[in-house]
């Protein structure tokens, strides 16, 4: 549904002081002028403004303030499909956002990594500014043996070494489905909004230097949720249970993770299978099975291959929906425009772009595991 950008110009935000460097807020008083700014950011797919919102929708809404700080327009977007929107929040939510075993910091640190490595200049300032906020706090190595002594605390630098050259984790196995379900997180979030966001957290036409005033408020914002402490397991009665895909064991040592990752997964399958023509999601399940997991580059050759395999008609939606898997900064208006003229529609080309990175994010959490 289409909104109106509620609160579309705004010069100051009431309720914020700056003191010593660091952002004051009055929680309220701040997020309700953010939620049409946030949703402004939205390219290519309409949104769904916060008084119009209704049954998940608005559930997930305020979940999104109340735990992450702000309407975060990387989950919001994808409010044209409720499904999506409520699977985009569960994962991101129970991995990174509920306490658990793994501090804020530490998933923080991957988040950043995971982002830089797919060009995703949104995430990797969110999550950086982020993560220096909070400054990180030690994360315990994996013991040398069952007797031997804890060593000292992991830094960012080496959850970033882990992230960008994969291998053992250097951190206990209980933290692994928090910490790999961040990057798996990350890795599908990264695709979407490369797509359907700028390259900054500001509106279209905002000036460069708002961004660190910007940057102030929405980090005040998000530390102000991580003191609050979200308790874990709250979202997951927004989906159904569904089995744990077999590539996802990896998480099943946490019954938690396990189950989001699981309801996540199987709602973004049922939204493909509705709406994502069959010849599409098998080009796409077929390029990323073989995929090794680097940038395949600015040229066409791999594209094409798999695009002269498909029917002409759907060969507009499986461009899209390869790049997004493949090389999601690649996207622009000219392939998403393609879709449309093809037949596709809001709900076709969100759900084209979510299949696809999700098949694609599953792959890149295998090549980190080191599993194949």
């Amino acid at each position: 549904m289409p909104t109106d950008h509620e609160g579309r110009a705004h010069h100051g935000i009431p309720g914020t002081r700056i003191r010593g460097g660091l952002v004051s807020v009055g929680r309220g008083l701040v997020q309700a002028p953010l939620r049409g700014l946030s949703l402004l950011q939205v390219r290519h797919v309409p949104t769904v403004s916060f008084r119009e919102a209704s049954g998940d929708t608005a559930r997930v809404y305020r979940e999104l303030e109340r735990d992450f700080g702000v309407l975060a327009p990387p989950v919001a977007l994808h409010a044209p499909v409720p499904e999506l929107l409520a699977a985009s929040w569960v994962t991101l939510r129970e991995t990174m956002l509920a306490e658990g075993r793994a501090p804020r910091t530490a998933k923080e640190a991957v988040a950043a990594a995971v982002s830089a490595g797919n060009r995703c200049p949104f995430c990797t300032t969110m999550h950086s500014t982020m993560l220096d906020s909070l400054s990180l706090r030690p994360v315990p190595r994996r013991r040398a043996g069952r007797a031997g002594p804890a060593a000292e605390g992991l830094t960012a630098e080496e959850l970033t070494a882990w992230v960008t050259t994969a291998g053992t984790p250097p951190f206990p196995p209980e933290l692994l489905p928090e910490l790999a379900g961040t990057a798996l997180c990350l890795q599908y979030l990264n695709r979407v909004v490369n797509i359907f966001l700028g390259s900054r957290p500001l509106p279209p036409g905002a000036p460069g230097r708002a961004i660190g005033p910007v940057l102030r408020v929405l980090i005040g914002l998000m530390r102000g949720s991580v003191r609050a402490a979200s308790a874990p397991g709250t979202s997951l009665s927004l989906l159904p249970a569904a089995p744990l895909p077999p590539d996802l064991d990896w998480a099943a040592a946490d019954p938690r993770i396990a189950d989001a990752l699981a309801r996540g997964t199987a709602a973004v399958e049922r939204v493909g299978t509705e709406l994502v023509p069959d010849p599409v999601r098998e080009a796409v399940a077929a390029e990323t099975a073989r995929w090794d997991g680097t940038d395949p580059g600015l040229g066409r050759a791999w594209l094409d291959a798999p695009l002269s395999e498909l029917p002409p008609d759907v060969r507009p939606v499986g461009e899209l929906a390869l790049l997004t898997a493949l090389a999601s900064y690649r996207i622009d208006d000219r392939v998403v425009a393609a879709a449309r003229r093809a037949g596709a529609g809001d709900r076709e080309i969100l759900a084209a772009c979510s299949w696809a990175a999700l098949r694609a994010a599953r792959r890149r959490v295998r090549h980190l595991l080191s599993d194949d």
